[in-house]
């Protein structure tokens, strides 16, 4: 009966909590710790907050005023020509230092600062939802890996469990045909499935070892090559309608957020270059000295919009809203699509997970019971106690894989939806 107890331990598999593979076990992680170690070490996020820096930046540009222009130029200046009018003796030539300085200031039409302001400010309003846009796909990034690493450390264990399940009914086997109460060939097979079991159990380990590598990733790297994660698949929220999904998706959703920000912005875009035509005016003033004359000035520069008024850029920026607008349209009718995708996905996977746990498990687990104890009895062939066994262990790999869709699926319409559900 040792051998039952250790299939019935087998069922623990399928239920729940994982434990970690034959490799040495390191730290071990939950899926929360994974989730906030991503956050903060994954290279996404701090492109995204790099671009939240840039456009603080080009706020401070937009609201910065022009510097002023000097110009100043000066020298050594005579005149020579000291002739008094009528004739008679002539003065010695005169000398002096001259110079001129000028200032000027750019100004600005006060419309057109506005709009390049408000584009400024919007770009950085932009880059804030896109820090949380980049955190909501990584974190569904990371979820699906750690459901892949789930999966994998349970096919592990599933797959150490058949061999000992294998190999102890090639101990059996062995001192039966020791015993004369077998044939030899019965000996060969019992060996030749032990075999099989050991690759399957290699394959399962190294599947283990892809999936953690590929969590790590997501991490930056943060977890080393030796840790472990701990946690159970997710189950279906009781309140999944898909009219409240499709409506929090329509309202909070952060791609939805930005592009409509930035819809916003290529209009601001569009209303500067239709005020950059307004010429930006410089104000000057000089002060003048030189021999024999002393003078202040004050000008005024108009550049004249004659031949060219922007066309060109106002053209652009209203080729630029309309692919922002169409963009828009294109992201809500893909959201759209993937939260009803996903909605259909989890309820499916729900139904098959009920027929699990309504007593086809169970139904699995005895029908080995019973052939491994007619085995034990005599009245059954190795044959009929392996097929037993594999339908037990294929039942219980199903079983784990329906409940890692469903994880999978509902971290999927939680990226769809915008929000935890």
């Amino acid at each position: 009966m040792g051998l039952v107890l250790v299939l019935v331990c087998g069922m623990s598999i399928g239920l729940g909590v994982v434990t970690a593979s034959a490799e040495p076990a390191g730290q071990v992680y939950s899926l929360d710790m994974i989730v906030d170690l991503a956050l903060a070490k994954n290279p996404l996020v701090s492109f995204a907050e790099g671009d939240i820096e840039q456009q603080k930046g080009q706020q401070t540009v937009a609201g910065a005023y022009p510097n002023p222009t000097v110009t100043g130029s000066g020298g050594h200046g005579m005149l020579r020509d000291t002739s008094r009018v009528g004739g008679g003796s002539s003065l010695a030539p005169q000398s002096l230092s001259e110079y001129n300085v000028t200032v000027g200031q750019r100004v600005e039409w006060p419309a057109l600062r506005a709009a390049r302001q408000q584009v400024a400010d919007l770009g950085f309003a932009t880059a804030n939802v896109g820090l949380l846009e980049t955190r909501l796909n990584l974190a569904s990034q990371v979820k699906a890996a750690f459901y892949d690493l789930l999966l994998a450390q349970q096919g592990a264990n599933v797959a150490r469990q058949n061999l000992d399940t294998v190999e102890g009914v090639a101990r059996i086997v062995k001192a039966r045909v020791k015993s004369g109460e077998a044939p030899q060939f019965e000996s060969i097979k019992a060996e030749v499935e032990v075999l099989k079991a050991r690759q399957q159990l290699a394959r399962a380990d190294n599947a283990v070892r892809i999936s953690r590598v590929v969590v790590d990733t997501l991490t930056g790297g943060a977890l080393g090559a030796t840790y472990t994660v701990h946690g159970e698949f997710k189950m279906v929220p009781l309140d999944l309608q898909i009219e409240g999904l499709m409506a929090r998706m329509m309202e909070q959703h952060p791609t939805i957020q930005r592009l409509l920000k930035s819809v916003e912005r290529s209009e601001w875009k569009i209303e500067f270059e239709r005020q950059a035509r307004v010429p930006t005016v410089t104000v000057s003033g000089s002060y003048w000295r030189e021999l024999g004359r002393e003078a202040f000035q004050g000008g005024l520069s108009v550049p004249m919009p004659l031949w060219y008024r922007r066309q060109g850029e106002i053209a652009s920026s209203l080729g630029a809203k309309r692919r922002d607008e169409a963009e828009l349209l294109r992201t809500r009718n893909e959201l759209g699509r993937a939260v009803y995708q996903h909605y259909q996905d989890v309820r499916t996977t729900a139904e098959l997970i009920e027929v699990f746990d309504k007593g086809l498990l169970k139904q699995a687990q005895e029908a080995l019971r019973l052939a491994q104890f007619s085995f034990q009895q005599g009245a059954s062939s190795l044959l009929e106690v392996l097929d037993a066994q594999r339908v037990q262990r294929q039942i219980l790999l199903d079983y784990a894989e329906a409940r890692h869709a469903l994880s999978v699926s509902l971290a999927r319409l939680e990226q769809a939806v915008g929000g935890t559900l």
